[in-house]
């Protein structure tokens, strides 16, 4: 064989093995791309869920204090005080906020009411009703 021939035959193995890797690395690409897409999905899922069902339980707890006639200590103790007054003032909060963009409002970087209410944001615990 001759050098030239030999040559030849190198430089398209390597081409072909960097086309195979090139390959590789688009394929596993698409794959995390998917999978960070479903994470992403299931996240924004359980946050919509969560927030669904905290404003439920914020309206009943509206309708505690201010239907029954309870106070929010005496709302919490009924409730076998698996929620904290804090807690529940946060919920009683959520629940009359007017919701946007599917239940969540968000600021321009788009961070939700909820999480900025689970953070014990501006104004936590100072509803009253």
């Amino acid at each position: 064989m001759s050098q030239q021939t030999i040559k030849q035959q190198a430089r398209r193995t390597a081409r072909e093995m960097a086309e195979k890797r090139r390959k590789e690395r688009e394929a596993r690409e698409r794959r995390v791309i998917d999978l960070a897409e479903q994470v992403m999905v299931a996240i924004g899922e359980r946050d919509a869920a969560v927030a669904e069902t905290e404003k439920r339980a914020g309206e009943a707890l509206r309708e505690l204090t201010e239907r029954e006639g309870l106070s929010l200590s005496e709302a919490v103790e009924w409730c076998g005080e698996t929620v904290t007054v804090r807690e529940a003032t946060r919920l009683r909060r959520l629940a009359s906020e007017p919701q946007a963009d599917g239940g969540r409002e968000q600021g321009g970087d788009g961070t939700s009411a909820l999480a900025a209410a689970e953070s014990g944001g501006a104004g936590a615990g100072s509803s009253a009703g």
